[in-house]
């Protein structure tokens, strides 16, 4: 029988891609008690950076919010594996951190946020209610317009 989560994933139409080998020197994710810190994800979808560019630029907000959609599904990628392809073994999303590439003016960082909190949300139903940062940056690997890590506590 399917898990809650790989159902609501279903129901959603996602699914999860293989988990993205690390570009430098770090490991997708790292496991401390019963805490998982998931490394930052670019909005890969299908090998490449989907979405790139500054927000409020060459992005809007629409796109931004489907780069951090992207970026957690890939967040999500790597918490199966933590959890042995057992999505229902995370007890909470803990804490999302989303790196917004965007010019000073910029100030709908959360807005952009909420493409993969609302995500998490729809994915953990109160499971997936977390504390959250949202900080803009001048630029983020591969030009990606987000990036955003996690922590997940897990049984």
């Amino acid at each position: 029988m399917a898990g809650i989560v790989e159902a609501r994933l279903r129901e959603l139409g996602i699914v999860l891609p293989t988990p993205a080998k690390p570009v430098a020197n770090y490991v997708p994710f790292v496991r401390a008690g019963d805490l998982v810190f998931v490394s930052g994800q670019l909005p890969f979808a299908e090998g490449k950076i989907a979405v790139v560019g500054k927000l409020g630029e060459a992005v809007d907000i629409e796109q931004g919010q489907l780069a951090a959609r992207l970026c957690f599904i890939n967040i999500m990628s790597h918490l199966n594996s933590a959890c042995d392809g057992d999505l229902d073994r995370v007890q909470q999303i803990v804490r999302l951190g989303g790196f917004i590439a965007a010019p000073a003016g910029f100030t709908a960082h959360a807005q952009v946020m909420n493409g993969a909190s609302d995500l998490a949300v729809a994915a953990f139903g109160d499971k997936g209610r977390h504390a959250r940062a949202a900080v803009g940056v001048p630029s983020l690997p591969g030009d990606a317009a987000v990036e955003v890590d996690a922590v997940a506590r897990i049984a």
